[in-house]
């Protein structure tokens, strides 16, 4: 086992406050667990346990910045809201500058107002009061993590580079685009402490499959457990990338996840002995609300064909029957928050909502430098797949299919890319453009 002092290096300088905190989340009662629509057991039992962390950078003159992971499925927008309002009027965070990213394993609750529809049949009353008892639970273990990572702040460096790991596979097209890039913050203390590293991989938190209904945080997990058994002193954050596409590769078992935290926190082991980017731009942050048009609603007469269908379709098509009946409006548009982190020009970090495709990671460091480039998904909130042009174009279930579990009235309509890209260059400082290097 390495010393977190093998990994850093005294400075002269520190330009930056950080503190990182972690709390436990893992239920102590049986719950339902999210991801696998054909699961509906609750788990009574625990592979591994799961956690949220925080990490607080202070440097600017407008509060400070807060990135949380969150071991789940999908946090959704109110628990985002809900904690970001708390910490804004307690601890001065702009709304800008705090960040929920979920690791997507598909083997932890199912999170109230996620996925709504995931199961297509209702949900036993006495497993949404477990549902929501720990929803309530997990949003106030938020609160905490983020305000110990606050009471935590000292003295530190940051630094950051870019490897590369392997075993992302896109599941739609064999040999399809994938992007296997593996970006690293490190955080190292006045006295060459290592205190936090944050990192992330666009891959489907997958590698346990709808067979297993036990706790577990599946590949991302396993790396930030096995960077923190390198590294003792430091706290591990993983998050995701644009993954909506991608699955691990090999996977279903508990010996592939596994394998693929050992990938991760290695090719981690290797970015901290070599030669870091540092850090010494202003952290500001960005967020802007754009709305994402679906395309054409079904009509009522097209919902009651679907209900005779049965099945998760039927399930899907009924609550949207329902919703009419009761005078409601289906939605025409999903509200769709793009949020950016810049230290000045020197690295930017973009954070997209949902199970967003690779296209997106693809495009974005076409058209921007790449070098300089971090793209986060699954952030404040996963309300569906984020399809591409593309992949709208060539159905299936990330541009269509999907729709039915997350309780979406239909696909989107084709601008919604261009709409993503367009407001990403809109935050990003002109600086990052291709076209202005």
């Amino acid at each position: 086992m390495r010393n977190s002092s093998q990994r850093g290096e005294i400075v002269s300088e520190t330009n930056y406050q950080v503190g990182a905190a972690k709390i436990d989340i893992t239920p102590d009662f049986p719950v339902r667990l999210s991801g696998y629509g054909g699961r509906r057991d609750e788990a009574d039992s625990v592979e591994q346990r799961i956690w949220a962390k925080a990490l607080a950078i202070r440097n600017g003159a407008d509060g400070p910045a807060l990135l949380m992971t969150v071991d789940n499925c999908g946090v959704p927008d109110y628990i985002t809201e809900t904690v970001a309002a708390e910490l804004q009027q307690d601890a001065g965070i702009p709304r800008e500058q705090f960040v929920i990213c979920s690791t997507h394993t598909h083997s932890a609750p199912y999170i109230s107002g996620v996925l709504r529809t995931l199961f297509g049949v209702p949900v036993p009353e006495a497993h949404q009061e477990n549902i929501d008892r720990y929803t309530r639970e997990l949003t106030e273990k938020l609160k905490q993590a983020a305000k110990t990572a606050l009471a935590d702040l000292y003295p530190a460096s940051l630094s950051w580079g870019e490897g590369r790991v392997g075993f992302a596979d896109n599941r739609r097209t064999q040999g399809g685009p994938v992007d296997h890039a593996l970006p690293m913050l490190r955080a190292t203390g006045a006295n060459g402490e290592l205190r936090a590293i944050l990192t992330s991989y666009a891959c489907h938190c997958t590698t346990l499959g709808g067979d297993f209904n036990a706790i577990c945080g599946d590949w991302a997990g396993y790396a930030s457990a096995y960077i923190e058994a390198d590294y003792p002193d430091a706290t591990a954050l993983v998050a995701i990338g644009c993954a909506g596409d991608a699955n691990p590769a090999p996977r279903t078992g508990l010996n592939f996840a596994r394998q693929h935290g050992h990938a991760i926190a290695a090719e981690v082991n290797r970015l901290l002995g070599s030669d870091l980017v540092t850090l010494q731009g202003e952290l500001r942050g960005q967020i802007k609300q754009i709305d994402l048009p679906f395309d054409t609603l079904p009509t009522r007469q097209e919902w009651e064909k679907r209900v005779e269908q049965g099945g998760a379709i039927g399930y899907h098509a009924q609550i949207q029957l329902n919703r009419l009946a009761r005078g409601e409006v289906l939605q025409t548009a999903l509200p769709y928050p793009i949020q950016i982190w810049n230290f000045a020009d020197e690295l930017a970090v973009v954070f997209l909502p949902g199970e967003v495709v690779v296209d997106y990671s693809i495009r974005l460091k076409r058209e921007c430098d790449a070098s300089r480039l971090w793209v986060n998904a699954y952030c404040n909130d996963v309300p569906c797949y984020i399809p591409s042009r593309r992949i709208l174009r060539e159905g299936g279930y990330e541009g269509e299919g999907a729709m039915i579990y997350y309780d979406r009235p239909t696909r989107f309509a084709p601008a919604v890319e261009d709409m993503i890209i367009r407001t990403v260059h809109e935050l990003l400082p002109e600086t990052f453009r291709v076209d202005n290097l």
